[in-house]
């Protein structure tokens, strides 16, 4: 948090974020979240890597699914969220069988 807050003090008009809710309990993770959307309502563009595929997913404008350094899905956050690919591999979502 404090490392966002000193980035922000030079006013930049792009953040680089990298796997800002390693480490934080739940609470704080939602906490940042919610910044980084406020940030991002402000006019501050993110490129943001982060393991918790469903928190950045469903706030980004577009996504990248990167797999052994090389992108495999890509495309706006939220119809990555929903992909069959991505609920499979990185939020352990299995499809309902018939």
């Amino acid at each position: 948090m404090l490392a966002i807050g000193r980035g922000l003090m030079g006013r930049p008009t792009l953040l680089l974020l990298d796997e800002p809710s390693m480490g934080l309990a739940p609470r704080l993770v939602a906490a940042l979240f919610e910044v980084i959307v406020s940030l991002r309502a402000g006019g501050v563009t993110m490129l943001l890597v982060e393991q918790n595929a469903h928190a950045a997913l469903s706030i980004a404008d577009r996504g990248y699914v990167l797999e052994t350094g090389r992108i495999t899905l890509e495309g706006p956050g939220p119809e990555l969220l929903g992909a069959e690919a991505v609920r499979a591999a990185y939020l352990g979502i299995q499809k309902e069988r018939a």
